[in-house]
């Protein structure tokens, strides 16, 4: 956390390079927060950065022009902007796996009817490069570019499962956060479902990160065999029981594999 003093009581950051760069670290660090949080109004910001609101609010005001903050006018709060979506857009074209896997996601969404995500890992999380709506999603909600926990989604579970032992156990040795009362947190338990996942090849997400949100994932191969994302179906826990969560199950894996020969490995 930034110390509190180093802005003046008037505001200002320190001048030349040093104050440019730090303004950098905290407008990165400002984007990071919408991220992690989804939307955070001013004081909150400042409060995560250490600085003063009228530090915080100049940084958003900077960010907003540029388009990677929206505010939402009637409670005032901030969330990442298109902006941000142009960037990472900008980020996904140069990976081989988003471009492979747009029409493979977009075919699943269909059969499925659901929302389709393919996700990649990032460091502790999953990140949603791809994303497709079915013709039977009603959310608006928008998974693309988000970094979401590795123990409470079916994406985020495929890709651990398939880690080495030693990334495995770094991740269950950290605090496992409980998003809802169905949230796994306990290692012992995230440990064995790991197991299922490879033994089954798909993992499963009910409720653990949303209430009300069931998912399924499967993983995508490249070529020498090495997992490098997992294709994923969401949508609600009415429409996802348990019967239709295993036939949509079946379609993911098929997608998985048909994504994992687009990217040149061979069942």
């Amino acid at each position: 956390m930034t110390d509190k003093t180093e802005d003046t009581g008037s505001g200002r950051q320190p001048r030349g390079a040093a104050g440019s760069v730090q303004s950098v670290d905290r407008a990165v660090s400002v984007l990071e927060i919408l991220a992690r949080h989804g939307e955070a109004g001013v004081t909150e910001i400042a409060e995560e950065l250490g600085v003063h609101k009228s530090t915080a609010f100049r940084l958003l005001g900077v960010l907003e022009a540029r388009g990677l903050v929206s505010q939402e006018q009637d409670r005032g709060k901030y969330y990442l902007g298109p902006g941000v979506l142009r960037l990472a857009g900008a980020a996904a074209s140069r990976l081989d796996i988003s471009q492979e896997g747009s029409p493979v996601c977009r075919e699943l969404a269909e059969e499925a009817g659901e929302t389709a995500n393919i996700a990649v890992l990032d460091d502790d999380a999953a990140v949603n490069i791809m994303q497709a709506r079915g013709s039977s999603s009603v959310t608006a909600q928008n998974w693309l570019g988000r970094r979401t926990p590795l123990h409470a989604t079916s994406s985020g579970k495929t890709l651990l499962a398939h880690q080495p032992k030693s990334v495995q156990e770094s991740a269950l040795s950290r605090k496992l956060p409980r998003l809802t009362d169905a949230t796994v947190t306990s290692p012992a338990e995230l440990r064995a479902e790991l197991k299922s996942v490879l033994k089954n090849g798909f993992a499963v997400a009910r409720d653990e990160l949303e209430l009300g949100l069931h998912a399924v994932a499967a993983p995508v191969r490249a070529h020498d065999g090495k997992v490098i994302g997992a294709i994923s179906v969401s949508g609600p826990s009415y429409r996802l029981e348990e019967e239709r969560l295993h036939e949509v199950a079946k379609r993911t894996m098929a997608a998985a594999q048909e994504l994992s020969r687009r990217m040149g490995y061979a069942y």
